[in-house]
């Protein structure tokens, strides 16, 4: 089972987190700092996953991958595939590269809805729903087709004589 999935920047942001176990707050930023302090430190010729430090425990692993200048971290506990998470994360940064054309950092903080719909479309519950890229985009597509269409303010116009939105407001309550 996934226990969390994190996309830390290289100086130690997190710029996506989310934990299938609950945690407060302070608990949330200690594992993003040990996290980071964990994986930031080894060298890119070691293997891409390693026990889940002090705050998780022996039980659990951290599967990673570094992306110019992100990290995209999941843990797991002991039953989950390294293979299958490393394939997983590599799904999903590519799902990410064909939504946002290049995804880079900013379109992880302009755009995280969008973000959270992809990896919501790939991971319920801390368990691996979908892995099937072209199933994925195809949801975001209908996705992207439902905002265009349904947007209640799209066919919105105003009258080009409103004047003054205080004068509207006063006269709608005089004639009351």
């Amino acid at each position: 089972m996934i226990k969390a999935i994190l996309i830390i920047n290289n100086h130690g942001k997190a710029r996506l987190t989310k934990f299938f176990e609950r945690f407060i707050e302070e608990q949330q930023q200690q594992i993003i700092k040990d996290c980071y302090s964990l994986i930031s430190k080894r060298n890119d010729r070691l293997c891409n996953f390693i026990e889940g430090g002090s705050v998780w425990g022996k039980d659990t692993k951290l599967i990673y991958r570094h992306y110019a200048t992100l990290y995209f971290i999941f843990a797991v506990d002991v039953t989950e595939s390294e293979l299958g998470i490393l394939d997983l994360i590599q799904v999903f940064v590519e799902s990410l590269d064909r939504c946002f054309e290049n995804v880079c950092e900013l379109d992880l903080v302009f755009h995280s809805d969008k973000i959270h719909y992809i990896l919501d479309e790939m991971v319920a519950g801390g368990m691996v729903v979908e892995t099937n890229q072209e199933e994925i985009i195809r949801e975001i597509q209908e996705l992207n087709k439902i905002e265009k269409t349904d947007n209640p303010l799209s066919n919105l116009t105003l009258p080009t004589n409103m004047g003054n939105i205080s004068n509207i407001f006063s006269s709608s309550f005089k004639s009351s």
